[in-house]
């Protein structure tokens, strides 16, 4: 079946109210903090006060007498009895080398190297009394001289031995000599200096926890807050605790919210395990939100410097960036793929740059470690594009929207300069719609009205493209990937004809449950209630890969649909025997199977009895039951993209800016439920706009003390801070998925950073301000109009 067929079908495109959303509203939900097993335990986890210091010796006599304390552990314990956590993806510098890998133990044994890096695991009988133990825990510590800014980091103290000089790789992408070539010979070239702030990700849902081990069975149960158990699974069993992986269950229920902070292989995890068979008991952890601030891994955090060359028309001819990127102070689960394979790789944007070089310089640093936050390199690259292509426009008396459209690729398949090819798309169509939907032509009169208000109004245009879908395993795999990127799909069909679905993708908003039973109701012909789908446990799901990267409904809905292939297949036989017909002869629509040319026809339902109450069946030919599984590994990455219009006032006396209109338009290919795609984008479109006017993770220069480690001090955006968004969807249906779909959950958190940024550098340019970095706070404005008019 072809996308064109599949967006055919009942429930495809359907709005259906999420099926998930009764039991969240009505508090019937069951996350991770929820569970409560026999004979548990609380964990709290000493954490380290200073950036960086050698640990000269942890007391905990005094601590472990105090009342309900079951244990304390230490780095010490730990030490030699496991491996520390694991990078997913390996980096090669330039001449072949290897990125360095620091050891990252459990438990911090001999240094801490951030703020909230893990000392020691107090196990009590109750949450009070295990944080008054922990607090009683006496750590004498040598403090050291903490590495913050990644641009002196060269030449600070090393926080690893295997660093000294704490860089971790170099890694480029590109014809350096060509984008050389044509820089000599280019009409213009625009440069620009920009820094990629430091986000703190705030799922409404902490992290935690809750590890138990049975002695008689030898085996692990892990619940926790995670995007993709059997990924934890794998890395916590293959290559930290050496334990079959067989005998550890791990389970993610709800779980309320993640954005890429919830996939990784986080020590907690591993010490809860590893403790439980310790001490015989449940251990329970669940994160406070001041200590998520130090210890959830961070995003973004780059500075790069990028510049185009142009030819007197302004026709890009080629593209070269710089980028720094801070790891933090170790390497996370994905951390080193982020600055390198899932940003360089994108630097095309929806351009037709003849050639371009990058090179990124990756760091460690006295911070929290750095990894995927929603979009995942993807953000990062569009700003760096956008950012630029607007001041190219600038620069050559172009306008935002003419510059782009003399650059966009109209051709495809497109092979980028920079490894990846695009499979299709309109990006003149996106930003026509666009630019009917932010009524461009009305701006010039909505502009007046501003500056009558004695304000500044600016527009600023993005236009981005994001690969999703992460794929294929064989060149991941070449590219350092330590891990196949399928995903798996089961069907099971019972003996009354409803459905059971599991899937290795994992939902932590996303709706599955409703989009995945969509697909299966689509294609079967059934109602949506009759298809249950079952997430997020490694005892019941065959395997999986999680949820990240807008992958779920391209990669996790194919390998369904792969399945459903394989249900399909084997029904038509059954039909074909019932009816006394050639399978050849079977056809099957709308729930029913009809043999060509005849009035014959049985349903769904009576096909799947048969298949389980086997009277009248061919034993000879075909096994009892009803019961297909898939995997799916993908021959290339989707494309969605899209052009985002955002409309802002500033108002000079005081910095303020209002973000006054905002219009996104997508192209996400075959959408199975707008219902819940638009839902995702408003949520990508409010991270976007709180990370260019809002957010912005800071630690102090001296010290290495987080400044921004509450809510006091990191704004989060909140609902007055928007106008109503316009949405707006454009259709080329992916190619190489049977469901035609590209994935839509980063793309609002990938195109609006810029397209915020762009408003307010075009509100301000006739007080001569040319540059500002994010987040556009109302302090940030109002200093760059002092200094501009200085």
């Amino acid at each position: 079946m072809g996308a064109n067929d599949f967006a055919t079908l009942p429930h495809i495109g359907t709005p259906l109210k999420r099926k998930e959303d009764e039991r969240f509203l009505t508090g019937n939900g069951q996350y991770t903090d929820d569970i409560h097993q026999a004979n548990q335990k609380y964990a709290v986890f000493v954490r380290s006060p200073h950036a960086h210091a050698a640990i000269k010796s942890v007391d905990i006599a005094e601590a472990s007498k105090m009342p309900g304390v079951v244990k304390i552990f230490t780095g010490k314990d730990m030490e030699g009895k496991m491996g520390g956590l694991p990078c997913g993806w390996l980096i090669n510098n330039p001449d072949g080398s290897p990125m360095k890998e620091p050891p990252h133990p459990i438990l911090a044994h001999s240094k801490v190297r951030y703020v909230g890096d893990h000392v020691a695991m107090v196990v009590a009988d109750t949450q009070e009394q295990a944080k008054n133990a922990a607090e009683a825990v006496q750590v004498d510590y040598d403090v050291l001289a903490p590495v913050i800014d990644m641009r002196t980091a060269k030449n600070g103290p090393a926080l690893h031995d295997e660093a000294p000089d704490n860089h971790c790789y170099k890694w480029t992408l590109g014809d350096k000599a060509a984008v050389d070539a044509a820089f000599a010979t280019a009409a213009h070239v625009t440069k620009l200096d920009i820094t990629n702030n430091r986000l703190i990700p705030n799922a409404m849902e902490p992290r935690a926890a809750n590890a138990s081990y049975n002695r008689a069975t030898d085996e692990y149960v892990l619940y926790v807050s995670n995007q993709n158990p059997h990924v934890e699974r794998l890395l916590m069993t293959a290559f930290v605790l050496q334990l079959p992986e067989h005998k550890v269950r791990v389970i993610a229920p709800d779980v309320g919210g993640g954005f890429g902070s919830k996939i990784f292989l986080y020590a907690e995890d591993v010490a809860l395990t590893w403790g439980a068979k310790q001490l015989n008991c449940a251990i329970k952890w669940t994160a406070e939100r001041s200590e998520s601030f130090l210890s959830d891994a961070h995003g973004r955090d780059h500075i790069t410097h990028a510049e185009m060359a142009m030819d007197s028309q302004g026709k890009f001819l080629a593209f070269r960036v710089h980028t720094d990127a801070n790891l933090g102070a170790y390497l996370s689960t994905f951390a080193s793929s982020v600055p390198t394979i899932l940003y360089g790789t994108l630097l095309a944007g929806q351009y037709t740059t003849p050639q371009i070089y990058v090179e990124v310089d990756g760091w460690f640093t006295s911070t929290a470690p750095v990894d995927a936050y929603r979009g995942a390199g993807r953000p990062e690259a569009t700003y760096v594009v956008e950012r630029l292509v607007t001041r190219c426009a600038w620069e050559m008396g172009l306008s935002q929207d003419e510059i782009r459209k003399r650059n966009f690729i109209t051709q495809f398949p497109y092979q980028t300069p920079v490894a990846l090819q695009y499979d299709t798309g309109d990006y003149h169509a996106c930003m026509n719609q666009a630019q009917e939907l932010a009524d461009v032509a009305g701006y010039a009169a909505r502009k007046a009205a501003t500056e009558a208000k004695g304000l500044k109004r600016g527009i600023g245009y993005s236009s981005y493209i994001e690969a999703c879908g992460l794929a294929p395993s064989n060149v991941a795999g070449a590219l350092g990937a330590r891990a196949g990127l399928f995903e798996c799909g089961e069907v099971r069909v019972h003996p009354t004809g409803s459905v059971t679905v599991f899937t290795g993708s994992h939902s932590h908003g996303q709706g599955h449950e409703t989009t995945f039973a969509q697909i299966v109701a689509a294609r079967l012909g059934l109602d949506p209630n009759q298809v249950d789908v079952v997430h997020g446990d490694t005892g019941r799901v065959p395997f999986g890969m999680g949820t990240y990267g807008s992958r779920s409904l391209s990669v996790g809905g194919t390998a369904i649909m792969k399945a459903l292939d394989k249900i399909e297949a084997k029904a038509k036989k059954i039909a074909a025997h019932l009816m006394e017909a050639s399978d050849a002869d079977i056809e099957f629509a709308g729930g029913e199977f009809t043999v060509k040319g005849t009035d014959k026809k049985i349903p769904f339902a009576q096909v799947a009895l048969t298949a389980y109450v086997p009277h009248n069946y061919p034993l000879d030919k075909l096994e009892p039951g009803l019961n297909e599984t898939a995997f799916y590994d993908p021959t290339n990455f989707t494309y969605p993209a899209g052009t985002y219009i955002c409309e802002v006032e500033v108002d000079p006396a005081t910095g303020v800016v209002r973000v006054d209109r905002f219009s996104a338009v997508d192209d996400f290919g075959v959408i199975i439920n707008p219902m819940i795609v638009e839902g995702q984008v408003h949520g990508g479109l409010v991270q976007g706009i709180g990370q260019a006017l809002l957010e912005h993770g800071v630690y102090d220069a001296e010290t290495g003390q987080l400044i921004t480690g509450s809510y006091m001090d990191y704004t989060m955006p909140r609902a007055g801070d928007f106008p109503m968004f316009k949405l707006g969807h454009v259709c080329t249906p992916c190619t190489h998925n049977p469901i035609g779909s590209k994935g839509c959950g980063e793309a609002g958190a990938i195109g609006s950073p810029p397209a915020v940024i762009n408003a307010v550098l075009d509100a301000l340019k006739p007080l001569g301000v040319k540059d500002l970095d994010m987040p556009a706070t109302p302090h940030r404005v109002w200093q760059a109009i002092q200094q501009a008019q200085a």
